[in-house]
């Protein structure tokens, strides 16, 4: 490759840039613009009318291109990565980036044009239970495929790395999600400092969003309770948490909140908040509440223990009782809010920033540029234990 040669990286599998949806678009709104900063052509491919084209945070030095797909929960993923994947061989860059194993089945196409492949494979998907036995058959091919024709693996936490090592005799390498200490905000209006409980997550079954609606129902009689999120296609958890915030007045369901500010401001004010995802790794919510200073009760999986480490928040375990209890104590005790608190800032700081994040991601894009001591992938498969 010559020295004068700007490096170009597409971005596949996500809703596009910039996009507010999850853990994926929050970490590509924020490397994109870092990649271009540090020398890239970067070209992010998304869905129709999933970004603002008057967004304010968009840098307009990102490409974004979007194509064709189905919109439906079983095959927008896959339809969308394929498309992308087509007019990304077309353009031949230099390196993709691929988030989510559901696109590992279209990694074969990328090889054949010699393009290096680096897939972040998210969670284990196929162990939610959100998906059907079809679903969780498809992402686990795609893992398998993921695992043989990828050029290299990106996993959000140790313990995914270990459990693909057992299941697919690959590892990866380990770049977490980052967060941003936020500035200090103004609290929610009808709301006091460390007077409520808060829950930030999709509703979706593994994220214990049931149990903490139980454990609510009995803890709004004496404390405001906050909820944000929603399942994004209606059902049984959204017509509960309706219910609910009709029912009783010191339950509040805001929905989506879209607004950075006023999400890391639920955070930096809550009494306790409590993250009960069971599944997947590092999870971008859990991390930036760290960051905004929430004090956090996790539901205990491996998972939280190792992005909380030992003192960056509590843990409980899935129990309607033992979430109210666990809740109900912190809500009640300055002094472990605070400390809570502090110890959680300090943990995002040290280990969960977005610099951090960035650099790992450019260094490891960098590693894998044909000519530059990376690998250009061969047509055969190369998913030999690493």
């Amino acid at each position: 490759m010559a020295e004068n040669h700007t490096p170009a990286v597409a971005i596949i599998g996500t809703r596009g840039y910039p996009s507010y949806y999850g853990g994926f678009e929050t970490a590509v709104r924020r490397l994109s613009p870092y990649l271009v900063d540090h020398g890239w052509d970067v070209t992010v491919y998304g869905r129709p009318g999933a970004t603002d084209p008057a967004d304010p945070e968009r840098d307009r030095r990102v490409v974004s291109r979007v194509t064709t797909g189905v919109d439906s929960k079983a095959l927008s993923t896959l339809s969308y990565g394929l498309t992308s994947t087509l007019d990304a061989m077309r353009r031949k860059p230099d390196v993709a980036l691929i988030m989510n194993v559901a696109n590992g089945f279209w990694l074969p196409l990328l090889r054949a044009r010699g393009i290096p492949t680096i897939v972040n494979v998210d969670g284990l998907e196929w162990e939610r239970e959100k998906w059907s036995a079809l679903g969780k058959a498809v992402f686990r091919a795609g893992a398998r495929v993921t695992a043989r024709w990828a050029t290299e693996r990106v996993v959000d936490a140790r313990t995914i790395g270990d459990a693909w090592q057992q299941k697919f005799g690959v590892g990866g390498t380990f770049i977490p999600y980052g967060a941003d200490i936020p500035p200090p905000l103004p609290i929610e209006p009808g709301f006091t400092h460390r007077g409520y409980a808060l829950v930030v997550a999709r509703f979706v079954p593994e994220n214990t969003v049931g149990q903490f609606f139980d454990a609510a129902e009995r803890l709004a009689a004496t404390h405001d309770v906050i909820v944000v999120g929603s399942s994004g296609y209606g059902g049984e958890l959204d017509a509960r948490a309706a219910d609910l915030d009709r029912r009783l007045p010191r339950f509040h369901w805001f929905g989506h909140v879209h607004d950075d500010n006023r999400l890391h401001s639920l955070w930096q004010h809550a009494g306790a908040y409590f993250h009960g995802h069971s599944v997947g790794g590092t999870n971008p919510a859990l991390v930036q509440a760290m960051a905004a200073g929430a004090p956090i009760i996790a539901r205990d999986t491996v998972h939280a223990r190792e992005v909380l480490g030992t003192d960056a928040g509590a843990f409980t375990g899935p129990d309607p009782a033992e979430i109210e209890a666990g809740l109900r104590a912190l809500l009640t005790d300055p002094e472990r809010q605070q400390r809570l608190s502090e110890a959680a800032v300090a943990r995002a700081q040290d280990a969960y920033s977005w610099e951090g994040v960035n650099a790992a991601y450019e260094r490891l894009l960098r590693e894998h540029l044909p000519g530059r001591g990376g690998r250009t992938p061969s047509t055969t498969p190369s998913g030999r234990k690493r």
